[in-house]
């Protein structure tokens, strides 16, 4: 079972406990997701099964949005409402101040992660040494602020709209708010409306996996699943000859020039023969089509006769899973050793 599910993750789960259902109606453990929710958060959450894990760390569009609600005068240990408050303020906050805060945390912002966070330092979790009631200094993280805009404002709370980068924390930036406001402000509503190509409307409800998995199985969940290659049909193609497709399935590597390119420019998803997309590429250094990622394994070598053709070769469609499931997005731009032209 390969492809993509995107899950509405209610309140109450967290994005762990997702992972875990999903396993048990996909039947497998290769099961990844793309962006962690907190349990009082819900939205959109894109599981990646089977060899589509493979895909989750170079997903090209990694562009989240979120729908939040904040309630000014008020902070907490985890900057939203679930915290322990540590203080108040009974100041109104005047209403033109939604523009200045528009312009102040309009595109690119540093932000330090909060200390109820899942950021490593030295091996451990922000969460547990907050947790313990240690507080340890953060380096702040560059982040992006796409747009923002404010649906409701008026003394007290506020309810916006937010598209932004990966790895940006919403309740650290209503903090950061607050700050800016002067009268401190915390999260109470968190709905994450997009993520990446994926959206509101192409989401599942647990319940309704639920229900197709008692009554058609693992092969009533399959049907569900989207394939891999509506992650990447933003990028260009490389199409690959019956040959080709042979060569770089056995590790060949192919002069780009004689590979038929949508344009010049890369990073590509490389499509076999058949017009299945067998891995992320780009124009090498020497010429050459590079691998960025593969989404099959590469064959064992054997001693066999000469001329014998390989059972993989004779398949270059078939995929085969990898033992790893990681977690995350990341832009191909920031993928080490790929040379983007």
């Amino acid at each position: 079972m390969n492809g993509v599910i995107c899950i509405y993750k209610e309140k109450g789960y967290t994005s762990f406990d997702v992972v875990a259902m999903m396993r048990r109606f996909c039947g497998t453990k290769k099961i990844g997701h793309g962006g962690t929710l907190d349990p009082m958060a819900e939205g959109v959450l894109p599981i990646f099964v089977g060899n589509a894990t493979k895909a989750v760390d170079y997903c090209p569009n990694n562009t989240k949005e979120y729908r939040a609600g904040i309630r000014f005068g008020v902070t907490t240990d985890t900057q939203d409402f679930t915290g322990k408050v540590l203080s108040t303020c009974e100041t109104p906050v005047p209403r033109n101040m939604q523009y200045k805060l528009v312009e102040r945390f309009t595109g690119e912002l540093m932000q330090t992660p909060p200390m109820y966070s899942a950021v490593q330092v030295d091996g451990q979790r922000l969460y547990e040494l907050a947790r313990k009631g240690i507080e340890i200094a953060r380096e702040p993280r560059p982040v992006r602020i796409y747009s923002l805009t404010f649906e409701h404002f008026d003394d007290f709370s506020a309810v916006m709209t937010v598209s932004c980068s990966r790895g940006t924390y919403i309740r650290t930036l209503i903090h950061d708010m607050g700050v800016e406001v002067g009268t401190g402000a915390i999260m109470t509503s968190l709905e994450r409306t997009r993520s990446g190509n994926f959206t509101l409307r192409d989401c599942y409800k647990i319940g309704e996996i639920r229900e197709a998995s008692e009554k058609g199985g693992k092969d009533a969940v399959e049907k569900l699943l989207m394939p891999i290659d509506i992650i990447f049909n933003s990028l260009p193609a490389a199409r690959l000859s019956e040959q080709q497709t042979r060569m770089f399935m056995n590790g060949v590597v192919l002069d780009i020039d004689r590979v038929n390119l949508d344009r010049e420019q890369g990073p590509y998803r490389i499509l076999s023969a058949g017009g299945k997309i067998i891995a992320i590429g780009n124009r090498g250094e020497n010429g050459d089509l590079a691998v960025v990622q593969r989404f099959y394994a590469m064959p064992e070598r054997e001693k066999k006769p000469a001329g014998a053709a390989s059972a993989a070769a004779s398949r270059p469609d078939d995929m085969v899973i990898n033992e790893e499931a990681p977690n995350g997005l990341k832009d191909l731009s920031e993928l080490k050793g790929l040379k983007m032209t």
